[in-house]
């Protein structure tokens, strides 16, 4: 059976996290790490940390020098339309909101400048469903 989201999976190289903690504990760089060491490039977007997992950070999306497939958001729910606008501004084809995180209003956003959205949902969960015995 196929996953609905094996394609945005397959199809992307590079993942901005907004929201990436350079704190090994956090819930944000466990799922970067494990995306990290599947063979995505990491892109740390957190105005408050110089690094993570080895990557340089960026204040935010629009100061990423290279092209970016996935905005993966792990900020409040309230917080995703700014960042929606910027993963729009920067030419993203996806905006991944995690697990407990949904914004219907920057979704329809989102969508309709052409991106794909997925709410409420772990990347590494779905990642792990595309990689049987991990």
């Amino acid at each position: 059976m196929k996953n609905e989201y094996q394609d945005i999976l397959k199809d992307s190289k590079t993942i901005a996290v907004v929201g990436l903690s350079d704190n090994s504990e956090r819930t944000s760089n466990q799922v970067a790490l494990y995306m990290q060491q599947h063979g995505y490039r990491i892109i740390p977007v957190n105005p408050t940390i110089t690094a993570a997992l080895g990557e340089k950070s960026y204040s935010s999306l629009k100061d990423i020098p290279e092209k970016v497939d996935i905005v993966n958001i792990f900020r409040r729910s309230n917080d995703v339309p700014p960042v929606v606008d910027e993963a729009i501004a920067i030419g993203a084809k996806t905006v991944w909101m995690q697990l407990g995180i949904s914004n219907e209003e920057a979704a329809r956003k989102a969508e309709a400048a052409g991106l794909q959205v997925v709410q409420d949902k772990c990347i590494k969960v779905e990642h792990a469903h595309l990689t049987p015995g991990e």
